[in-house]
């Protein structure tokens, strides 16, 4: 296990530090369908010139990993974070709330993308990466709320456990617990939520690349290795995101073709439920609970079990958008009302402020959980020529943030 020392001195930004532009300009470019080829030529122009433009470092590697190049990206990552560990967002306008976050070197899922949550606030907001064998600050800039924005992961959890150890030491409110984002896991959150009344979130197993093959072979029996295990099963590596490499094995005899065709040494197993609605499609929902209420993201529509919203063809269906309007206006009397017990409980059990949840309801009508995670990402970039109806609870969502926010600074200040 890597070791932290917290106790020299950190990579501040240098004095007459350039611009810096951030994960949501960036993407925000990127959705707009802009080249980011002259951004990433100007920025590499700018590290030529200074190698210490930490700023243009950090701006680079997001625009690489947004053309593709994510490991290209990551190296110019590690290459800004030999200059600096911290970067700075200023509020729009006047600043009346200081947030520092704390985050993990990684790509762009590895912490909460609390950027696009304070898009043209009122809210500055420093972004500090505290770098595995590097030294954590001993003094902490100006700030009246932290948020640890790393997000859970193999490589991550040393890196939670240390600063859950010195969360202590922090003299301002803190949202969200290491040791509780560390506890979201697929198996770990499955553990966490089951058994619960009016949530069904199927066990989720952690198996190496052998006993996969032993399933396959019939040499070993898969109730024996989950403990509502039956085919069809759901499985993908440990640490794939966005339905990558995800496969439903429908009966022994797939699990050679998927590992055929699928890299990795260990893999999440668990048992495909059936969520198709009667018109024969499916529908997957993003929610994010903030201070244990609820709100809704967005809704994917389609044909296919394994939903991700931008494959999805939302788009390109009017028919789809103008339902997904409907579920959106109504969500607080219709979905929100319908799960609120199942919510109130979800709540006391996660014990997070701010986490979101990749999630759609059985056929029986209970809410079934597929993913929990602090760092899924939220915006407010559709277009809005298509998605204008999203406006209105994007809108809602980002103040319940800030609402958030100030709430953690008046238990502050009575706790002070």
């Amino acid at each position: 296990m890597q070791t932290f020392d917290f106790s020299l001195p950190f990579h501040a930004p240098a004095t007459g530090a350039k611009p810096f532009h951030g994960l949501a300009w960036l993407m925000r470019q990127a959705f707009s369908g802009a080249d980011l080829k002259p951004v990433a030529t100007r920025l590499l122009e700018r590290a030529g010139q200074d190698p210490n433009d930490g700023h243009a470092l950090m701006d680079l590697s997001i625009v690489l990993q947004l053309m593709g190049s994510r490991e290209v990206g990551l190296s110019m990552q590690g290459e800004a974070l030999k200059v600096q560990q911290l970067f700075h967002l200023p509020a729009a306008g006047e600043c009346r709330i200081r947030l520092l976050a704390i985050l993990s070197p990684g790509d762009l899922m590895a912490n909460t993308p609390l950027e696009f949550l304070l898009e043209g606030s009122d809210v500055a907001l420093d972004l500090l990466y505290v770098v595995p064998g590097r030294p954590f600050p001993t003094a902490l800039p100006e700030h009246d709320v932290v948020f640890i924005a790393v997000g859970e992961s193999d490589e991550n959890r040393p890196l939670l456990k240390q600063i859950q150890e010195m969360a202590g030491t922090f003299t301002r409110p803190m949202i969200n617990t290491p040791a509780r984002i560390a506890a979201l896991s697929r198996d770990g959150a499955c553990s966490l939520l089951r058994p619960l009344p009016g949530v069904v979130m199927p066990t989720s197993v952690r198996v190496g690349r052998s006993v996969l093959e032993q399933i396959g072979s019939d040499e070993l029996s898969i109730s024996t290795v989950l403990s509502d295990g039956a085919f069809p099963l759901i499985v993908r590596p440990v640490g794939s995101h966005a339905g990558q490499s995800l496969g439903k094995l429908d009966h022994p005899g797939a699990v050679a073709g998927y590992l055929r065709e699928t890299p990795g040494s260990e893999f999440y197993l668990s048992r495909f439920v059936d969520y198709q609605n009667p018109d024969g499609l499916y529908r997957k929902y993003r929610i994010i609970l903030i201070g244990g209420r609820p709100f809704v993201c967005h809704m994917g529509i389609s044909s296919h079990w394994m939903i991700h919203y931008l494959n999805a063809g939302m788009t390109d269906s009017a028919e789809k958008r103008a339902e997904e309007a409907r579920f959106m206006a109504d969500f607080e009397n219709g979905f929100a009302r319908r799960h609120a017990a199942a919510f109130a409980v979800l709540t006391q059990r996660l014990k997070l402020d701010y986490v979101g949840l990749d999630c759609s309801e059985t056929q029986d009508g209970e809410l079934l959980i597929f993913e929990v995670d602090s760092d899924m990402i939220v915006h407010g970039m559709d277009p809005a020529d298509l998605f204008a109806y999203k406006a209105a609870p994007m809108r809602k969502l980002f103040a319940a943030f800030r609402d958030l926010l100030v709430q953690a600074m008046a238990h502050g200040r009575n706790r002070n």
